[in-house]
């Protein structure tokens, strides 16, 4: 005998809709990792709390998960197993989706009013938390990756620049962004960096970007998706804002290459709008501004 519930249906729907959307990308997610540019240079499989590996679906489903948000911890776990250990998911965190599949045995009459033993498959999806999504557990969970070659030295003048403006920073990943929703900056650990001056630079790009929000400076160019105008225009500040601030620290600036992909975006704005560089640097000058009145006393003059 076979049952299938709606709840049944909808988890086999999710996950395979998931790979399917890879492979019209022509990307085929098992093997996503091995391709992804993994910081710490190897392939694990997904793990549950306790170290044990999930199999099978589930490990799919979570290595896609972590190409897609830019996690390298191969631990997870689920939010009341977060707060048994001490810890708490980050607020705004989305979890992802793995299935428990199991059977049940109950006993009933066949048509010849014999009693039989069915097995009944049956599966269930519940959700999951990667621990670069958690704060507060032990070290022992967190995944750091080893320092490539010589160990990265922080720039302490930097640190207690970023540090004094209060903004929520999460390291891991290999990711760098600013999520305006979760009002949190998320940036790959220093060693994932060429040197300590990069990190920096790419944090200064992001806490541009941080001042953007309506509790700072309430900067909004009408953006309503990736690579629209107001998202270029958005870029050109959080580059001008990076270029000030690592001038005024004494940081060297280098290209990033993941924004090659604007510069066509800039371009437009820019010839479509002879003002524009002005009015980016003007907005640029002002997230610098706000950053220095969060310093103890320090202030930049307008």
């Amino acid at each position: 005998m076979k049952r299938t519930t709606s709840h049944q249906n909808d988890v086999y729907t999710r996950i395979t809709d998931r790979i399917i959307a890879d492979l019209e990308k022509g990307v085929k997610s098992w093997t996503k990792p091995w391709s992804a540019g993994n910081i710490e240079g190897r392939i694990a499989l997904p793990k549950r709390h306790n170290g044990e590996a999930y199999q099978g679906i589930n490990i799919l489903s979570l290595w896609a998960s972590s190409m897609d948000q830019g996690f390298t911890s191969s631990i997870w776990m689920t939010f009341r197993q977060a707060k048994e250990l001490g810890g708490h998911v980050i607020k705004g965190e989305k979890g992802s989706l793995v299935v428990y599949a199991n059977t049940l045995q109950r006993t009933e009459e066949n048509e010849n009013g014999e009693e039989v033993e069915l097995q009944i498959p049956y599966m269930k999806g519940y959700t999951v938390f990667n621990v670069e999504q958690i704060e507060g557990l032990a070290d022992e969970y967190y995944d750091k990756p080893e320092p490539a070659g010589e160990a990265v030295e922080r720039i302490d003048h930097a640190d207690q620049f970023f540090a004094a403006t209060g903004a929520s920073i999460h390291n891991g990943g290999d990711r760098a962004y600013y999520a305006i929703g979760q009002d949190h900056i998320k940036l790959p650990h220093i060693e994932a960096f060429r040197d300590a001056e990069s990190y920096y630079a790419t944090l200064a790009h992001e806490m541009t970007h941080w001042t953007r929000h309506e509790s700072r400076l309430d900067r909004d160019f009408g953006r309503k998706k990736w690579g629209d105008e107001g998202y270029a225009q958005e870029e050109l500040v959080a580059e001008l804002g990076a270029a000030f601030l690592c001038a005024d620290l004494g940081l060297a600036l280098e290209d990033r290459e993941d924004h090659a992909a604007y510069i066509g975006s800039w371009l437009k704005v820019l010839k479509d709008d002879k003002r524009a560089i002005f009015h980016a640097a003007a907005h640029a000058q002002r997230a610098v501004n706000y950053l220095y009145r969060l310093q103890e006393g320090k202030d930049k003059a307008a």
